[in-house]
């Protein structure tokens, strides 16, 4: 999604007691009994972590609340400055705020993580603002990237705070106590908010799609333009779609939050691994409670930073290390290798992975419960066959107790120079759970072009019972999803088709029309969809046409909700919405929508 457009194109119109007790002992650094039962998978020993601050490289700021303010604020400063403008500069930064008060204007520029280092977010409170602004570019919030707000408590000092975004700038984990407004007067197009609780009214203004999953809207939330979705949201809207266009179902079936990075008591340094949770709703940590989950030391860890050799990493992993990948760019001639069930892979500041030799960036082997997140997955310039992989072809073992989970894990196809890959990410085995995925083939920046940047599907899902929540992927030259496996449930589903196919030989596929952009294949027999949009523009060569924007076999498990397919410009066209149902759009109807299909 990008938005500097010629204004006529590019502009968006518009036990349980032992559990508990053993959960906040983990939490805490300390050791509870172990139940009964079966050991896990055997990790290499962790050695004591002294408390004190890691070496996490110069990307990584710490901040603790006996600094002097000034001094915080002048370093909050000094990044921001570096990072406003930077849409695809190398630097990437995570700002982290050690247990206490500060008095602190945190704006929020590109490849910057903001995070309380606290095991709750009410243990590090920010009295200012943590805001995304689009100053840059003149309130037009459609670029704002590739940016993070987590687990930390926002008082506003004007009452309101700003989260102006699009794609690929999560907002987790945060109590907010104030008004949140998600645009900065121009276009925007987000986003994503999760195991949040925010005081005040949610204000969308022009934001056109957004998801808010497991959270408490305690003030509401006004405003809709195209596809508003919440799942598992205290207080959310009802389901009003198309008018407005909001849908709510009330529970999320099987979900995990994100690991992250906190200090206990003790001084130490951990990662907080959430549990995994069913028929949720809500924040995990309503109340100041603990949130369900275990607690890894630092020295269970291997410390990536730039420049390490994929092969260092592998031994590491192999040796039943976790990964936490520090800011910056990390080059890598092989892939990087999850074999070990229960592995955790965490990176801070949009920590970047770029394949350099046409291979994946990384891939996971058919084990329960690896978490992948916070990582921004880069093509290079050979194109790679895909560029993660979980699970390896034909997989086949079930996962549903303890499943691989992907949080904030993007992928980009060009923009920083010219890349190639063929898929973005592919998804063999059962039971993932994606939260908060972002597939890009780049549509602006540089290295971009039809055979500049190629890449011909985003996400394909071969394995069963795959559930994804926020799921926006854009731009791709065949299908921006691929969905063959049985099961699968997406909640929100956000789409631009290519902006530049060449002509219609490029583009056809059947009787001279191009792909759908969410294909569900025929063999399938149980999928369902909640608020799914496809939007088209074509900037190279006008009157190009889609046959539908969804295209699923017609069977009765198989469901789609809430659905909506635009023209953005008019220069395009959608036959119908989902199979022959709904449409057309084009010229004359810039926007239609099917509250249901079949």
């Amino acid at each position: 999604m990008s938005r500097t457009r010629p204004a006529r194109c590019r502009a968006r119109f518009g036990a349980a007691a032992l559990a508990a007790a053993a959960t906040v002992c983990l939490a805490l650094g300390c050791a509870p009994q172990r139940p009964p039962g079966p050991l896990p998978a055997p990790a290499a020993p962790a050695a004591p972590d002294a408390p004190g601050t890691p070496d996490l490289g110069p990307g990584v700021h710490v901040f603790d609340p006996s600094m002097p303010r000034e001094r915080i604020q002048r370093t909050l400063d000094e990044v921001f400055r570096r990072q406003e403008r930077a849409q695809f500069g190398p630097g990437r930064e995570a700002l982290l705020f050690k247990p206490g008060t500060y008095d602190v204007d945190v704006n929020v520029g590109f490849y910057t993580q903001v995070a309380g280092l606290g095991l709750r977010p009410g243990d590090v409170t920010v009295r200012g603002a943590v805001h995304a602004e689009a100053d840059w570019l003149q309130g037009n919030a459609t670029q704002n990237f590739w940016r993070a707000a987590e687990n930390l408590s926002v008082v506003p000092a004007s009452g309101a705070d700003r989260w102006a975004v699009a794609q690929a700038a999560p907002y987790r984990r945060v109590h907010l106590r104030g008004d949140l407004r998600l645009d900065d007067g121009g276009w925007s197009s987000g986003g994503f908010i999760a195991d949040s609780l925010i005081d005040g009214k949610v204000l969308s203004g022009t934001q056109q799609q957004w998801l808010t999953r497991d959270s408490e809207l305690r003030g509401g939330w006004s405003g809709a333009i195209w596809n508003m979705v919440f799942a598992g949201v205290r207080n959310a809207p009802p389901t009003t779609f198309p008018d407005p266009p909001r849908t709510s179902v009330d529970r999320t079936p099987v979900v995990r939050e994100k690991p992250f990075l906190y200090v206990d008591r003790a001084g130490a340094y951990r990662v907080f691994v959430p549990a995994l949770r069913r028929d949720a709703r809500g924040t995990t940590w309503s109340g100041g409670a603990v949130p369900p989950g275990s607690s890894r030391p630092l020295g269970r860890f291997f410390v990536v930073r730039p420049g390490t050799r994929a092969a260092r990493v592998n031994e590491a992993l192999a040796a039943g290390k976790d990964l936490l990948i520090t800011p910056g760019v990390h080059h890598l001639d092989r892939p990087l290798r999850v074999t070990r069930p229960g592995t955790v892979v965490l990176g801070l500041g949009l920590a970047t992975l770029v394949p350099d030799r046409g291979t994946a960036a990384l891939t996971v082997a058919d084990v329960d419960g690896v978490r992948l997140a916070g990582l921004l997955v880069d093509a290079g310039p050979a194109a790679s066959p895909a560029l993660m992989e979980i699970g390896p072809p034909g997989a086949r073992r079930r996962h549903a107790a303890d499943p691989v989970s992907l949080h904030d894990v993007f992928f980009r196809v060009g923009g920083a120079g010219p890349a190639r890959a063929v898929r973005s990410l592919v998804v063999h085995s059962s039971d993932v759970i994606g939260d908060d995925l972002w597939l890009w083939r780049a549509d602006h920046g540089t290295g971009v072009g039809w055979a500049v940047n190629p890449a011909a599907e985003g996400l394909v899902v071969d394995g069963r019972n795959v559930t994804m929540y926020g799921l926006f992927a854009e731009h791709y030259q065949r299908h921006q999803v691929l969905w063959n496996g049985d099961g699968g449930r997406t909640y929100f589903f956000q789409n631009e088709l290519p902006y530049d196919p060449p002509g219609r030989a490029a583009w056809s596929e059947r009787g001279g029309e191009g792909p759908p952009a969410y294909r569900v294949a025929p063999s399938v027999t149980r999928h369902e969809g909640w608020g799914l949009g496809s939007y088209c523009h074509f900037m190279s060569a006008n009157g190009l046409a889609t046959r539908r924007a969804f295209e699923a076999p017609r069977r009765p498990g198989v469901r789609l909700h809430s659905l909506i397919a635009v023209s953005l410009g008019g220069d395009c066209a959608y036959r119908h919405v989902a199979g022959d149902s709904g449409g057309p759009v084009g010229a004359g109807t810039k926007v239609a929508t099917l509250r249901s299909w079949p």
